[in-house]
């Protein structure tokens, strides 16, 4: 670890913790403290960094997601007993220029990550369980595998030479068995999860959910059940936000979120806009007050969020009248 160990003074008033992350080290910064110190993104790292704070109270450890390798650092420390945010790195980045801080080095995201913290006070979360980050890791590397055979599929249909309309389809065929095995995969520790099986068989009891949203959402938003309905919208990037000022009033709009369960919503709102009875209502009468289609497929989309959170708070399947 390098770096100024903190005095033990420090710890009478709560600090934020600012923690840039990267493949192997993390960049550390304590605000208002203005103490600074680097440790390896590793086991050891981690024991050192926790040594440093058990010195301190402190309020908020923000972490910028970087894909995988924040997860390990954020699990351990909410094991330790610290409330970990983990913030969209645009939203960090805005905070830092808003600041002032135009200058972007590790150390410099640091600290900025910790005055966000400080002044933003961004929700804490605990880490997902280890079986559902594996969950998503399959479920997104078969997200992966289905863009690719479509571009496969795509290149085929555009060829013209006998030769590489043949290598295209044997790459389709070898796609096609990738893509096989991810699923049975998935499938297979859904199953072996008590837990995960229960949320999986709730979410597919709802007309025009299938199996692959089923498990994007598993994946993707394991919030669900313990959140809002509307915090659930704004998870998946479906709540209409305002765009007001002074004497306008503009169109709401979608942003923000996440994507992957965003794209597996749509499919579903295609399906339940189609074969659920009461969101196929619900959608024409949308159609019928002159909403445009894809209006009233997002609002689908939200109808479907809310019930899949609904259900899985109150631990029960989707019936045609509520219990």
């Amino acid at each position: 670890m390098q770096g100024k160990v903190m005095p033990e003074s420090s710890a009478q008033a709560p600090v934020y913790v600012g923690v840039d992350v990267c493949k192997d080290r993390l960049d550390v910064y304590v605000h208002p403290a203005g103490r600074r110190l680097q440790v390896a993104n590793t086991g050891d790292g981690l024991k050192a960094l926790k040594r440093a704070l058990g010195r301190l109270t402190a309020g908020l450890v923000v972490l910028e997601a970087t894909g995988k390798y924040h997860r390990r650092a954020q699990r351990t420390l909410s094991q330790a007993g610290y409330a970990v945010a983990v913030v969209n790195p645009l939203r960090a980045r805005l905070f830092a220029e808003s600041a002032g801080a135009l200058a972007k080095t590790d150390g410099v995201d640091a600290k900025m990550l910790a005055i966000m913290g400080a002044a933003l006070d961004p929700e804490a979360r605990p880490a997902a369980p280890q079986a559902v980050e594996e969950l998503a890791e399959l479920v997104r590397a078969r997200s992966a595998a289905l863009t690719d055979r479509t571009a496969l599929a795509n290149r085929l249909s555009a060829s013209q030479t006998a030769f590489l309309k043949a290598e295209i389809k044997r790459r389709i065929s070898a796609a096609d068995r990738h893509i096989a095995r991810l699923e049975a995969e998935i499938a297979r520790r859904i199953a072996a999860d008590a837990g995960l099986a229960r949320r999986y068989a709730i979410l597919l009891s709802i007309p025009g959910v299938g199996p692959v949203a089923a498990s994007a959402l598993l994946a993707d938003l394991a919030e669900l059940g313990a959140i809002t309905g509307k915090a659930a919208t704004s998870l998946a990037g479906l709540a209409p936000w305002p765009d007001d000022s002074g004497d306008k009033t503009g169109p709401r709009h979608i942003r923000g979120g996440r994507s992957a369960p965003r794209r597996a919503l749509y499919m579903a709102a295609l399906s339940a806009a189609r074969y659920n009875p009461d969101l196929t209502r619900f959608y024409k009468r949308l159609r019928e007050a002159g909403k445009k289609p894809k209006v009233a497929l997002v609002a689908v989309m939200r109808k479907l969020i809310v019930l899949a959170n609904t259900l899985l708070k109150e631990d029960r399947l989707w019936t045609p009248h509520r219990p």
